[in-house]
């Protein structure tokens, strides 16, 4: 195939179309620059024809981290210098770590630190590189020991980087925005495994990281996750207080995306409370918010974000408040809206879903719903939250009906699925 067919290659394992991959380098470059960048996918036809053979500075360095690879690596070359062919041996490479989520993968799949002792927006760029293979891998699979010390390495070198080179106040406010980043993920990681004190440790780090960032995204996204850890705490009030926190971030002024975020994560935790009315009231905040948001761009941890979550996090609430046909019909509407990509969201859904079921006496579609989750996750580790829902929906089942058919079929098919993840 004529041009560039590494940069083919690549674009086809991750599944992205010209469109989204020119959105992801612009991204990129907004995040370094504090502009939107200008490739279109005129753009990225260019670079696949060979017509554009060695992009310039910004692009080519965001193309490293959208890829985590080098632009030679990419089939890009300098005027002059003989085209490389892809090798084989790095795209096993790079879905090994996919599929495994190994720290020692991690570790190779990222590129070495630069000896410049003077940072740029280059460095922002490269030093982002794996951010956006991190998101992935969560996506699919969930939070687990080696994503969490993945990330907490990327945050490592990006403050060693910081603290071995000098650069501009600008600079150095997005470098600790990325470190910031990187430790969410990690804090993430842990609230999905349901390591809360690990996930305590991080989130402390990445409030820190964000406030020295000034960077009000990554501040809303700690006091995101800061909520959730109070809720799995079983502190709900303090989860309201943090929902309440981030609403007022700045950010929610500019982007009504992120305030019916907050709005939902505030009704969750009123529900949890028992605040029927107030919870309510939340979600239809949320609801208005959400309907006044905008397609633009955003940072990738956000992409879970939408109508469908918005679903899920309303099958939470009526769960809670005890409303199961509700909390079964919003269960439905998410699943149908839902993403393919979010593989783990589907599986917790599914898992509520058969919650709503079952709490509804309906043992035969709860079990046969609950079933499917082991399909989703395909023989996967699963995640620390996901084990807790079955493990409600197990304990549910036998307290309504321990010995009748359904309970007999679905807890053989518990167990063996147990021992394998």
């Amino acid at each position: 195939m004529s041009g560039n067919a590494a940069l083919r290659l690549r674009l086809a394992e991750l599944g992205l179309s010209h469109a989204e991959l020119a959105h992801r380098v612009n991204q990129h470059i907004e995040k370094v620059t504090g502009r939107y960048g200008g490739c279109s996918q005129r753009t990225v036809r260019d670079w696949l024809n060979g017509k554009t053979a060695w992009p310039h500075q910004k692009q080519r360095a965001s193309l490293e981290a959208v890829f985590d690879c080098t632009a030679e690596e990419l089939g890009f070359t300098r005027r002059g210098a003989k085209r490389l062919a892809p090798q084989p041996e790095e795209d096993v490479r790079r879905r090994t770590f996919i599929a495994s989520g190994s720290a020692a993968a991690a570790a190779s799949a990222f590129p070495a630190p630069s000896s410049r002792t003077t940072l740029g927006a280059s460095d922002v760029l490269r030093l982002r590189a794996g951010l956006e293979t991190l998101h992935a891998l969560d996506d699919h699979q969930g939070g687990h020991t080696a994503l969490e010390r993945a990330a907490l390495a990327r945050a490592d070198q990006v403050l060693s980087s910081l603290r071995k080179g000098s650069a501009t106040e600008r600079v150095r406010r997005r470098l600790f925005s990325v470190a910031a980043d990187f430790t969410a993920v990690a804090a993430w990681s842990c609230i999905d495994a349901r390591a809360l004190d690990d996930a305590q440790r991080h989130l402390d780090t990445c409030m820190r990281l964000a406030g020295l960032a000034q960077d009000s995204p990554a501040q809303f996204r700690a006091w995101n996750l800061i909520a959730m850890l109070n809720n799995q705490r079983g502190r709900h009030a303090d989860a309201v207080a943090a929902a309440h926190a981030a609403r007022v971030t700045g950010i929610t002024r500019r982007d009504p995306m992120y305030s019916s975020l907050a709005h939902a994560r505030t009704a969750v935790g009123q529900s949890n409370i028992g605040d029927r009315q107030a919870a309510v009231r939340s979600l239809g905040l949320a609801n208005e918010a959400l309907s006044r948001s905008r397609h633009e761009p955003r940072p990738s941890w956000v992409a879970f974000y939408g109508p469908a979550e918005l679903h899920a996090l309303t099958a939470v609430v009526h769960g809670r408040l005890g409303e199961n046909q509700q909390a079964e019909g919003a269960s439905h509407q998410a699943l149908a809206m839902l993403p393919n990509q979010f593989r783990r969201n589907r599986s917790l859904i599914t898992a509520r879903l058969a919650l709503a079921q079952l709490h509804q006496d309906d043992l035969e579609l709860a079990t046969a719903t609950a079933s499917t989750v082991f399909d989703l996750m395909d023989g996967a580790p699963m995640p620390g939250r996901l084990r807790t829902l079955l493990g409600d929906f197990q304990r549910d089942l036998l307290t309504l009906s321990a010995n009748g058919r359904a309970a007999r079929e679905w807890g053989d098919r518990y167990r063996t699925e147990w021992s394998r993840t």
